[in-house]
């Protein structure tokens, strides 16, 4: 009887140990590298109004980093800081559909992304005992955590359009006669976004822990691509800006001139998304235990 009971408080030690182990590891320092792709007016399915998962296209997807801080406030929930970092693209040259085909505007977009977000780990960690004693049931040590993440953030982005072997930032051009119609002004390169996602880690080691992360943005602009309401002027934007902002504001081939006339649809006035995933490692912040001196 007394050997069940002493077996039985081997294999359960480690789980109580574990329940508490978690404070002891509650802060981490978070790294990754992945894509970024967008959802914008640029590009996309071979028809004009589709959304979502139709417009995306595999071809614009492009490199980001991440760097971030985790704290644990208990077993299941933890806030993290992020800095992104991610390039998007779009490019009416990868469609068929006449409409944004003959509009041809090409625009790049590099990201700078700093947020908050909370994390909820609906699978945690499970210790079990260390060893296989044979005959003796019990558990093992389960490494994989799963968790959904949400929050806030803000966003510095800047619009360019490639002409002559360069790239040109849009938004001081206003493309869209930003700041020459009565009443307008240029749009900010600033934005709130709220991110949302889900994320799977796996323990490598006792302070280390890889794992892939996927996410959506949605963002407060619509101007992630300088893509958004109605062709202006352009010869009011030449006089007023020079050739090359005449140029970013209709670079199609001229051939239906009636297209880009003003008043027409340049793009449609609904706010752009962009998505991260990121292969991740933590490095866990372990405290040093001290001696007791005597």
């Amino acid at each position: 009887m007394k050997r069940r009971a002493l077996i039985f408080l081997i294999l359960l030690l480690p789980g109580i140990l574990h329940a508490q182990q978690w404070k002891r590891y509650r802060k981490e320092l978070v790294f990754g590298a992945g894509a970024t792709n967008c959802l914008t007016d640029l590009g996309g399915a071979n028809q004009i109004g589709t959304f979502f998962a139709k417009d995306f296209e595999v071809a614009m997807t492009r490199p980001a980093l991440m760097a971030g801080y985790r704290y644990r406030l208990n077993k299941s929930l933890s806030v993290r800081g992020n800095l992104h970092y991610g390039r998007i693209k779009g490019n009416d040259q990868l469609t068929v559909e006449p409409a944004r085909s003959y509009r041809n505007i090409i625009v790049r977009t590099d990201i700078i992304e700093l947020g908050a977000q909370m994390e909820y780990m609906f699978i945690k960690e499970k210790a079990g005992h260390r060893y296989q004693i044979k005959g003796v049931k019990g558990w093992k040590n389960i490494h994989l955590q799963t968790y959904l993440f949400g929050g806030v953030a803000g966003i510095f982005f800047n619009p360019q359009g490639p002409l002559n072997g360069r790239w040109y930032s849009l938004q001081p051009l206003g493309t869209e006669g930003q700041g020459l119609a009565p009443g307008t002004k240029k749009y900010s390169r600033f934005s709130a976004v709220i991110p949302g996602g889900i994320g799977f880690r796996y323990g490598i080691s006792r302070k280390y822990t890889i794992g892939l992360e996927a996410g959506m943005r949605k963002t407060f602009t619509d101007y992630l691509d300088d893509t958004h309401g109605l062709y202006y002027n352009n010869s009011e934007i030449v006089e007023a800006r020079g050739a090359v902002a005449g140029h970013f504001a209709d670079p199609s081939s001229g051939t239906y001139p009636g297209n880009t006339k003003e008043g027409e649809v340049r793009g449609l006035p609904r706010n752009d998304t962009y998505m991260f995933m990121m292969i991740t490692l933590s490095q866990k912040l372990i405290p040093h235990r001290t001696k007791a001196k005597f």
